[in-house]
């Protein structure tokens, strides 16, 4: 099994440093179109984590022709960006084709995995599906009962992927949630830096969803990973990730003023087709996707979410970035809020 010459992966990444120019100019000129979508092909995953409220472990997967029809309705919202996440969206058995899907439409192809069907092989199908980027946390150097996403049962596929992969790779290590050894964070980024792959340092909720602050050791590995990774070429590899200043008063359980666009730059569709906040809002607005429109984007571009101060979804942090300083969101008095509807 040969992997990809120098040449290979050098064209490979300026096709795609190209084509991300692209989509974030047209994202700074245009705010009625989804830039990132988080669509989930299977719910079921092949490990149970503790601190994780988004698996089940009986799922089967969402039927290929209505994964295709939700990817092309995303590519009609003019959507930029389209990630798989899970459960585990490796268990899809026909994951290259809706990755082809996605990129016949002109739009990024991302995937959100646990890494742990990774394969010469495997990886090698990714390339040539289209693959652009992918993000794997590891959350522990030995797997534990909070978390199976360890170093050491995940390194040999780590090595797999810089040696065959043509797509982008970030690795994420965390902090909170119940980690228990705050330092495998900083051992982990190590690693993942070594094998040349992007790194960034995340935050997690618990199992239910919700923000614990960061204990004095866990603070400390925090702000050392962070300059660890603050970088100019570490930045340079990975613009989206460097994307971090919220986590400063997250780690400090203190609450962050932004203005959060999901539901319009950020979806998240479940695999009942349905269009939700994010992962730990799913419930409103509970749209199917079929008929998710640009007036329902416009509406919750404007929208304030009252979950936004302790949110921990740096995905939607990040997309929302590109809007921080245009349209301000309705007052608080003036609209229902997502919370409010979730309640009723």
């Amino acid at each position: 099994m040969t992997a990809p010459s120098y040449p290979v992966r050098l064209r490979a990444r300026a096709n795609r440093k190209a084509r991300a120019i692209r989509k974030f100019a047209h994202g700074l000129t245009d705010t009625s179109h989804p830039l990132l979508v988080h669509i989930v092909p299977i719910r079921r995953c092949n490990i149970d984590c503790g601190y994780c409220n988004e698996y089940d472990k009986v799922s089967k997967p969402v039927p290929t022709e209505e994964m295709i029809e939700r990817i092309d309705h995303l590519a009609r919202l003019g959507t930029s960006v389209v990630a798989f996440s899970g459960g585990e969206p490796m268990l899809h058995p026909d994951l290259d084709a809706l990755i082809s899907r996605i990129r016949s439409h002109g739009m990024i192809a991302g995937l959100i995995t646990n890494g742990y069907l990774m394969s010469p092989k495997r990886i090698l199908a990714l390339n040539d599906a289209g693959l652009d980027y992918l993000q794997i946390s590891i959350d522990n150097i030995e797997p534990d009962e909070v978390s199976k996403k360890s170093l050491r049962l995940l390194d040999k596929k780590l090595q797999w992927m810089a040696e065959y992969a043509t797509f982008d790779i970030n690795i994420n290590s965390v902090l909170g949630g119940g980690i228990k050894n705050p330092e495998d964070a900083r051992t982990i980024n190590r690693r993942a830096r070594e094998l040349g792959f992007s790194t960034s340092i995340g935050i997690i909720h618990d199992g239910s969803g919700s923000l614990k602050p960061l204990g004095p050791a866990e603070r400390s590995v925090f702000d050392g990973v962070t300059r660890e990774i603050s970088g100019a070429w570490q930045v340079a590899k990975n613009l989206y990730s460097g994307i971090r200043g919220f986590q400063e008063n997250l780690a400090d359980g203190k609450p962050n003023t932004w203005r959060c666009r999901a539901g319009a730059r950020y979806l998240y569709v479940c695999e009942n087709g349905l269009v939700h906040l994010c992962s730990q809002q799913r419930g409103y607005p509970s749209v199917p996707l079929a008929s998710y429109t640009k007036a329902d984007i416009e509406r919750e571009f404007l929208e304030p979410k009252s979950c936004a101060p302790f949110c921990t979804i740096g995905c939607v942090h990040r997309v929302s970035t590109m809007d921080f300083w245009r349209k301000p969101q309705r007052e608080a008095d003036s609209a229902p809020r997502a919370d409010e509807v979730l309640s009723q």
